[in-house]
């Protein structure tokens, strides 16, 4: 069966709005993240004053990138992959390097019990990426 350009038009509002949500619940995320840093050190990391991590994300061709940011007394920022997102489904990845996902699905944020024990439990060093 050949699918209709009207058939095509009502599925795409569809696609849009999942992805739409996949980036709003990413935002969630980094949002979660930078919470949880604050919470855990409360300014302190061993003994010093803790630089301000943020979590931004980064678009690619497929995935978003949740990246941790920290700064680095003028020098540029530090910056690595915590974590990616497929724009399309929301399946969350570990990271295998700065460049690509690991394999296997560790988390899909269009489940709803998912994704809020991943909003609950997300830990900004990453260590809720191994639990699954």
């Amino acid at each position: 069966m050949t699918a209709t350009f009207a058939d095509f038009c009502a599925t795409a509002d569809a696609r849009n709005t999942i992805e739409l949500n996949v980036r709003k619940w990413c935002l969630m995320l980094c949002d979660a993240l930078e919470k949880n840093f604050k919470d855990r050190n409360h300014g302190k990391v061993g003994g010093y004053d803790a630089p301000s991590y943020q979590f931004v994300i980064e678009t690619g061709r497929k995935y978003h990138k949740i990246i941790m940011v920290i700064p680095n007394d003028g020098r540029p920022d530090s910056r690595s992959v915590h974590a990616f997102v497929d724009k399309k489904t929301g399946e969350v990845y570990k990271s295998a390097s700065f460049k690509a996902p690991a394999k296997g699905v560790r988390f899909d944020l269009r489940i709803i019990e998912q994704r809020e024990w991943l909003l609950a439990n997300a830990d900004w060093a990453g260590g809720y990426l191994y639990q699954r």
